[in-house]
Order: C-alpha cells, then structure tokens, then sequence
C-alpha cells in the first residue's frame, strides 16, 4: 500500500472529534509544522492533545487552542504558551500534567503493550494527587497510566518509501516513541528516498508502525520557519 500522499488535507483525513491526538516536538524542535498548520484548518473538535507543549500564544499548537479545539491537554510544558493557563483558570481545557521523563515513559509503556508503571517521580508533590501509590522494597512509588492515541502527527529528517524513518540529531526527541502508540501514524520528513538508500543501522523508526507520509512545507531554520519546497 502506497504510503505517500501528496496532499496534507488527505494525509489528515482519518482526523476526528473527540479524538486523542499526539503530537510530537520540543518546543518548535522536531515539531511536524506542516502537519499542526494543516490541523489548525480542520473542522475538529473536543480534542485531547497529547504533546511537550501546546506551541506558542497565536503558533502552532496555540492556534488550536485559541479555537477551543481542544478538550485536554497532556503534557510537561506548557508556561511558554499563557494561553494555556488563562484557558485552564477559565474551565476551558483540562490540564494533565505530567514530568517530561514521565511524560517520555508513559508514551513508551503505550507503545510497548504495557499498561501501566510505577515511578518516584512525583511521590510527595500536587502531582500525585489522587493516584495510586505503592510501596515498593520500602520505598513509595506513583502509578502512572500508559499513554495511547488515536492519531500520531511526528516530524522526521528522511523516510523512504516504505515507510522506515531516520531523524536530525535532536529533532527525534519524542517522534519515535510516539510512532508507536497511536493507531495512525503520519509523518512529515524533508525527504522521501527509495527503499534501500538508508542505511538499516541508521533506521529509528520501522515502516511497520508508519502509515502515511507527507513531504514537509515548513522547516525550522536558524532564522526562524521557513516555507519549503
């Protein structure tokens, strides 16, 4: 099944309401800009965002938000968008917060088939709150939920035609545990290669877990994003 789709609208066709979405970046590092943009534009709503951060007061993640599109909002980050936390003293958006590392691990255990882990992450702290605890060896453990979405919206550096992803540096940071845990997966990535130009050992992310491929219209550069191709 050809994995490539020409058009953004298309590739973000299986987008619903009510859905949970996961998004992945840090910050605008590694983030799927084309893709946000595009789902900015959709009629959706009631969504439950699973990212690093909600983007920026009027950027990305934000002008989603802005459009009260989004229900929660699970994540580690989100101070650098104000938005986000006037939405959340208004009642209009629920806020999970949870540590970046936790955040890391809860989207891994989603992928893995785990179904859930216990952590010292949080133990004594607001965070805590209300979630089942344990005492492990004689030391006390929170119990954190696997994190699993509907729909995954990643950025990476290359794929080829199969679908098999490599990444910037970086810019991998949470793509490839989001890959995953979601039942749809689409990428945006610079470039699209032939099967058999990437190298195997340089291969994060397997074609099994990737279903649509989309060529990436923004990038981010040292001055800023810019359009591309």
């Amino acid at each position: 099944m050809m994995k490539i789709y020409e058009s953004v609208e298309h590739a973000l066709s299986c987008v619903e309401s009510g859905q949970t979405i996961m998004v992945g970046g840090f910050g605008l590092v590694g983030g799927p800009l084309t893709l946000i943009d595009a789902l900015v534009e959709l009629d959706v709503n009631n969504l439950t965002i699973i990212s690093n951060n909600l983007g920026e007061k009027g950027k990305g993640l934000g002008k989603l938000l802005e459009q009260k599109k989004v229900k929660k909002a699970i994540g580690s980050y989100f101070t650098g968008n104000r938005d986000v936390g006037e939405a959340f003293q208004r009642g209009e958006i629920e806020i999970d917060l949870l540590p970046q590392g936790t955040l890391a691990e809860s989207i891994r255990a989603g992928g893995a088939g785990i179904g859930g882990y216990y952590t010292k992450t949080s133990v004594g702290t607001d965070l805590a709150r209300g979630k089942e605890t344990k005492i492990i060896d004689g030391e006390k453990y929170v119990f954190e939920k696997a994190l699993k979405a509907d729909v995954a919206i990643i950025r990476a550096y290359k794929a080829d035609t199969l679908g098999n992803l490599v990444y910037y540096k970086t810019a991998r940071n949470f793509n490839p545990l989001m890959a995953t845990a979601a039942k749809t997966v689409i990428v945006e990535v610079d470039e699209v290669v032939e099967a058999g130009e990437l190298k195997s050992d340089e291969i994060i992310t397997p074609h099994l877990f990737i279903d649509r491929i989309i060529v990436a219209k923004k990038i981010l550069t040292r001055e800023g994003v810019i359009e591309h191709g």
